[in-house]
């Protein structure tokens, strides 16, 4: 098994703030005012949608160049929902600016059902941690 994925996050001296890398980018992480962060930056969950929104859009566009499809413009919005209950879901919208046939477009849903990204929350993972 090989890594497809490394990032790494620095304490910053204010209370909830890092600083991520990841490659060759860096960017901060914080929590949102409400939750007593200063909101400098993406909160958890926000990377997680960020993945998936950009997954789907990378992934459509891979599909699209291989078709020999032109999708035009389009957008990729996600929402991570959960309660107290700790239920949890996820709602995944795709909006072109110009309209899709209707077999285009259950194509394109397909599609969007398989991004590595989607299969991955689907399945869920493991996750071993280490103190170095």
């Amino acid at each position: 098994m090989g890594i497809i994925a490394n990032s790494r996050v620095n304490t910053l001296t204010q209370a909830w703030g890092g600083e991520v890398q990841s490659g060759s980018h860096l960017y901060l992480t914080d929590k949102p005012e409400s939750l007593g962060g200063q909101d400098r930056g993406p909160a958890p969950y926000d990377f997680i949608t960020a993945g998936l929104a950009s997954c789907t859009m990378i992934t459509l566009r891979m599909y699209a160049a291989h078709k020999d499809i032109e999708l035009g413009e389009f957008s990729v919005e996600v929402d991570f929902y959960s309660n107290n209950a700790q239920q949890e879901y996820i709602e995944r919208r795709v909006h072109f600016v110009h309209p899709l046939d209707a077999v285009l477009a259950e194509k394109i849903l397909e599609i969007c059902g398989k991004t590595p990204v989607t299969k991955t929350l689907l399945r869920s993972v493991e996750i071993h941690t280490t103190l170095v």
